[in-house]
């Protein structure tokens, strides 16, 4: 196990920023960059040892200082979508950058946690590389001095462990993600439609136009969002069903059933013809599955072109809208109170 790190470039106002890249003996490697906490790359062995980047991403850091779709970005405070970009905490309202269709999505396009440049630590022992920053109070509308780490490891057992801990000195919502665009035939191999997915879950967050929840978490037995069986994520990803129409395709929260403080088991993807297969663990009440049904076409990594489709994501989280939807699961922390979530993204 090994951890390099070398210049990745400057930042338009003049800033050094880093790529790390932590290496395994099985010929696994994650680069992780501190503009944006962002993974850049994700080299993965197949069945037969060959190696691939199954990550979109960008070849410079200019990619990254514009990242529109948000390619392997640490998202934050709050992932999704908050309903008319605002909430109230103890009466007092909150306003969020109104950045689609009047509603908040990923906090702020330009100035969120993926905009930023964090502190970086090297931790030579575990294999990992922890980023730190200090978010202050009333960043993109929040209350309370957020301090925040983001500790990418990459284990023996081909998994890329990211953990997340903070605390803030005010009651505060905290809803971080990776959004991270996964291709397990590699980030040139063109459509996702052919892996196979298996979403363990028997609910998902019903939406309504603008793509916010209802409130209601609906069974997917009988409708194209049952996936507790493993099957092509393309079967019914067209179907002319509302829930699909009103986004293009798939992007809900899927609720899980995982315990409090418990990483587990949450879903598995398969790529028969490229032999490489990934689980995704966490201990978080949702997971976002969105099927890249609106990537811009745009040039990625070796100038590889991207298109709809091309990746998918699965983004461990808190629902959408939960901090104004009071049935859901809250991510809204006490003063002083310690948030702490993990996900591992493990490929074998």
């Amino acid at each position: 196990m090994s951890i390099t790190k070398k210049q990745f470039g400057v930042t338009k106002d003049g800033k050094k920023v880093f790529l790390y890249t932590m290496a395994n003996e099985n010929g696994m490697e994650a680069s992780v960059t501190d503009y944006g906490a962002i993974l850049v790359n994700l080299l993965v062995p197949d069945k037969d040892g060959a190696v691939k980047d199954v990550v979109l991403g960008y070849d410079t850091l200019a990619g990254y200082e514009k990242n529109d779709c948000f390619f392997g970005a640490t998202i934050g405070r709050n992932a999704n979508r908050v309903e008319g970009a605002a909430f109230s905490l103890n009466g007092t309202a909150y306003h969020l950058a109104a950045n689609e269709n009047g509603n908040n999505l990923h906090t702020d396009f330009y100035h969120g946690f993926h905009k930023v440049l964090w502190d970086a630590r090297v931790l030579p022992e575990e294999n990992a590389v922890r980023f730190s920053y200090v978010s202050p109070d009333g960043e993109n509308g929040f209350p309370g001095n957020l301090t925040i780490s983001v500790t990418y490891r990459l284990l023996t057992d081909n998994g890329l462990e990211i953990s997340y801990d903070g605390s803030s000195d005010k009651k505060t919502v905290i809803n971080v993600t990776n959004h991270s665009y996964f291709n397990l035939g590699g980030h040139d191999a063109g459509s996702i439609c052919d892996e196979k997915m298996t979403l363990l879950a028997d609910g998902f967050a019903a939406i309504r136009p603008g793509a916010i929840p209802t409130g209601e978490v609906c069974p997917v037995e009988g409708t194209p969002m049952d996936f507790r069986k493993a099957k092509r994520i393309g079967d019914e990803i067209d179907a002319d069903w509302e829930q699909l129409t009103l986004v293009q395709g798939y992007d809900h929260n899927w609720a899980l059933h995982t315990t409090p403080g418990k990483v587990e088991k949450v879903a598995v993807v398969e790529d028969e013809k490229a032999g490489r297969v990934m689980e995704v663990w966490t201990d978080l009440p949702g997971v976002q599955f969105y099927a890249g049904n609106c990537i811009t076409p745009q040039t990625g990594k070796n100038g590889v072109h991207y298109d709809k489709r091309c990746a998918l994501c699965l983004e461990t989280q808190y629902f959408p809208n939960s901090v104004n939807t009071p049935g859901f699961v809250q991510p809204v922390f006490e003063a002083g109170q310690k948030y702490h979530t993990t996900t591992i993204y493990k490929f074998r």
